[in-house]
């Protein structure tokens, strides 16, 4: 007996067992929806023996977790009135007092360094000493802070503008847990809230801890969104293309049920939900109904042609159900692609969803025959739509121009080739932290805000290893620290440092009497002088600690980025390395740049190279696959070309419309051909099905197979379009980008698939309909048992 004659017997025969079983695993994987959690921390692009990433965690053993930083920050004159200013300090306070915070340092907590003579040391005391009760005490107190306390410039406040921060640290041990997203959600955001209502002020808010939680939310936010779009647009589509609310409601059975499994997988697997595990279940549900639309389609067909419903659930499962699986596993092959680029980002997404594209097809290719075999025999009014004439129009219109417009096909095809490759080389490479945070929302905003005021929000590190203990405070290594500064403040995209060097630069002005033109390095004979102060006095700074090491070997400067690709980043990495080159000798000193601004964009590279791999791999495996079904060099070329036709226009679209080549928007390229190429399976098994039934009359067979197909083709890439479309709705640009660019790569291929596919065999039809191309084809015609299997359903259905 064939396979899929064997499988149609055991589906019908065993329908309550399975459906028993189906049910029963359904309901294991929804108690592990229990386990999905979403991530705490960034996705990490590199794999994880990176050269870049030793670094970075080198660099953690040292000095800690870097991005614990949370900063506030007001752009409104009237927070120097007394009230608010008092208001704005009370607010540190009360956020120092919890136990997830390290320490904060507001304009209330400054203190001024001092030289006491008499012990020759330095001391502090508070800028004031009582809290400011009219608005000229906070003028003179601004004044004072702006005109003599440079430290703390570009710092706590911007002279020029007159915005005033608030610097909040949290433990270092939190970041990357729960409790830190609970703290901002909780305790954090209903405070400053509050705060602002009060005083009327809008307060700015930013830092890594508090983007990485308001952006991990908006991807919990989205997630319902993008089902509840996902079904509606699906039922909706099908419903108008079936004109059935029983065959609506099946399908929607289905994929619901591919929704549960696909949050149990990952549940199971203890993955996080990340950016692009969200997208998962919802591309379930898109992927699902093109099977379920294959599947029905073609039992109401057979229904219409012999009216014998038994027969046609066998044929729906025996003629279908290769051709599907293979569809299927095509498209799990270009998500399992990116498996093997050693990103854990994209393997986890990788895996999951490719499981659950071939779970979707078994729950697709078990419960619709089962589910029909319990019900009546569709009615003449659910058969109509096979009928439409639109439908058929559009039929017949692809038929003309194969039939008769081939060469207006090619020429085409040759001219969206030419444009496309032009757009091709105007295409660019980008990628950054923030570039794909949602625009509108409001911490996008405030990033933006911090960007123009203090020069940026995302942290790069430069770590200067002196190779000997208390090294890191000799005169000639803060100079050298000093050029190194130079040139940082000289380039726009970074902000003013941050390092060991302001706080000796202080330590002078304090010893000149706080005199603000001497916050500089000291010479070599000031050192000794301000050296001795330093050592006898006793003051604690927490700052100092962030920035040199307990054993004085290693020293830290910290600046911070704006929102740059690449390619700016690249060029900027050359300039820092040729200062460092040549102020700190090899022999004497080793310099790593690093901080998880520059962690990510060096993994932006890296993926972008891994994604191309990806994409040939799929590209490999997925002709591999058509060398087994068809046993034929000829038909790889000639079903390759339709699919890579699409891919090749998207990218020129994205060089002509400015989209550039970055995470998100390479993962189309992979996911539109794995998904694309169904539909060149499903003509072409169809077309070597009909050529054996005509005896090889390849003119006949073409037609035949574009009739039959045609429809479920243009019916499956409609809800695909418009199924992918639903991601636009999205408020990160990843995503917007990745769903549109799929829908149109989804759209072209399938007008290729229906006009540039079927002219190709008809030109080439000499070359290829013949036995021996199709010898042994791996889709079989099946003759089959059709009546036993009728006289099994019957049996069942009497008992």
């Amino acid at each position: 007996m064939n396979f899929w004659a064997y499988i149609s017997r055991f589906i019908i025969k065993g329908r309550i067992p399975i459906l028993i079983a189906l049910g029963i695993i359904t309901y294991l994987l929804s108690t592990q929806m229990q386990y999905m959690r979403f991530s705490n921390s960034e996705a990490n692009l590199l794999p994880r023996n990176h050269e870049v990433n030793l670094e970075y965690n080198k660099f953690l053993e040292i000095f800690g977790e870097e991005g614990n930083l949370i900063i506030l920050a007001v752009e409104d004159s009237s927070i120097y009135t007394a009230k608010k200013f008092n208001n704005w300090n009370t607010l540190s306070h009360q956020l120092d007092s919890f136990p997830q915070i390290d320490f904060t340092v507001s304009i209330g907590d400054i203190k001024k360094l001092y030289k006491d003579t008499k012990n020759e040391r330095f001391n502090v005391a508070p800028i004031y000493e009582n809290l400011p009760k009219t608005d000229e005490e906070v003028r003179k107190i601004k004044q004072d802070l702006f005109d003599n306390l440079p430290f703390f410039d570009n710092f706590l406040f911007n002279k020029k503008t007159g915005t005033i921060r608030t610097v909040i640290y949290i433990k270092k041990d939190i970041v990357n847990t729960i409790e830190r997203k609970n703290f901002i959600l909780k305790t954090l955001n209903p405070i400053i809230e509050k705060f602002e209502n009060d005083n009327t002020i809008d307060v700015k808010v930013s830092g890594m801890p508090y983007i990485r939680t308001m952006n991990s939310k908006s991807i919990n936010d989205e997630i319902g969104i993008f089902l509840i779009l996902a079904l509606l647009v699906t039922s909706i589509i099908f419903f108008f293309f079936f004109r059935s609310f029983r065959a609506t409601f099946i399908t929607m059975f289905v994929v619901s049920i591919g929704v549960v499994w696909a949050f149990g997988f990952i549940g199971l697997f203890r993955y996080e939900i990340t950016v692009l595990t969200a997208l998962i279940p919802p591309l379930i549900i898109v992927i699902g109904v093109p099977n379920c639309i294959f599947l029905i389609n073609k039992y109401q067909q057979e229904v219409k042609k012999h009216g014998n419903q038994a027969k046609s659930l066998q044929r729906v499962i025996s003629k279908i159900g290769n051709a599907t699986l293979m569809t299927n596993v095509t498209t799990a092959s270009g998500f399992a692609t990116f498996i093997f680029t050693k990103s854990q980002l994209l393997n986890e997404f990788g895996i999951i969803a490719s499981v659950n594209i071939l779970v979707i097809f078994i729950l697709s290719l078990l419960i619709i025959p089962i589910i029909y075999s319990f019900l009546a025999k569709p009615k003449e009014k659910h058969l109509k739509h096979l009928e439409k004439r639109w439908i058929e129009r559009i039929v017949d219109w692809m038929e003309n121009m194969v039939r008769f417009k081939r060469i207006t096909v090619y020429v085409l095809t040759v001219i969206l080739m030419v444009s496309s490759i032009i757009g091709v080389y105007m295409i660019r490479v980008s990628g950054s932290i923030i570039e794909d945070m949602p625009k509108g929302k409001t911490f996008y905003k405030d990033i933006v805000f911090f960007e123009k005021e203090f020069g940026g929000i995302m942290p790069l590190e430069i770590i200067i290893d002196t190779k000997r203990k208390k090294g890191v405070m000799k005169l000639s290594t803060l100079k050298r620290m000093d050029k190194l500064n130079e040139i940082i403040d000289e380039i726009p995209e970074l902000s003013p440092s941050v390092s060991v060097l302001n706080l000796v630069k202080y330590s002078k002005q304090a010893y000149y009497n706080g005199n603000p033109k001497y916050y500089q390095l000291p010479t070599s004979q000031e050192r000794n002088f301000i050296l001795s102060y330093t050592k006898n006095s006793n003051v604690n700074s927490d700052l100092l600690n962030n920035f040199v090491d307990s054993t004085g070997q290693y020293a830290r400067i910290t600046t911070f980025m704006k929102d740059i690709g690449t390619d700016k980043m690249g060029r900027i990495e050359e300039r820092l390395q040729a200062r460092i080159d040549k102020e700190f000798p090899k022999e004497n000193y080793t310099v790593t740049l690093t901080g998880k601004a520059l962690v990510f964009l060096k993994g932006t590279n890296y993926l972008i190279k891994n994604l191309v791999i990806s994409l040939s791999l799929a590209i490999l495996i997925i002709s591999i696959f058509m060398a087994w079904m068809f046993k034929s060099f000829q038909m790889i070329i000639i079903s390759l070309i339709p699919n890579i036709l699409p891919l090749l226009v998207t990218a020129g679209l994205m060089g002509f419309l400015g989209v550039p080549i970055k995470p998100s928007t390479i993962l189309v390229f992979s996911i539109a051909f794995g998904i694309s190429v169904d539909d060149t399976i499903h003509f072409l098994a169809k077309y070597r099905q009909e050529l054996q039934a005509n005896n090889w009359k390849v003119r006949k067979s073409v037609y035949n197979a574009l009739r039959e197909t045609g429809v479920s083709m243009f019916y499956t890439s409609i809800v695909l379009f418009f199924g992918f479309l639903v991601f636009t709705v999205s408020s990160f640009g990843g995503t917007i980008a990745l769903g549109g660019l799929v829908s149109v790569t989804l759209l072209l291929a399938m007008v290729s698939n229906l006009l540039l596919l079927p002219s190709l065999l008809l030109s080439l039809e000499q070359r290829i309909a013949n036995k021996r191309v199709f010898k042994k084809p791996a889709i079989q015609i099946l003759p089959t048992e059709d009546d036993d299997i009728a006289d099994e359903i019957k049996k069942l259905d009497e008992n």
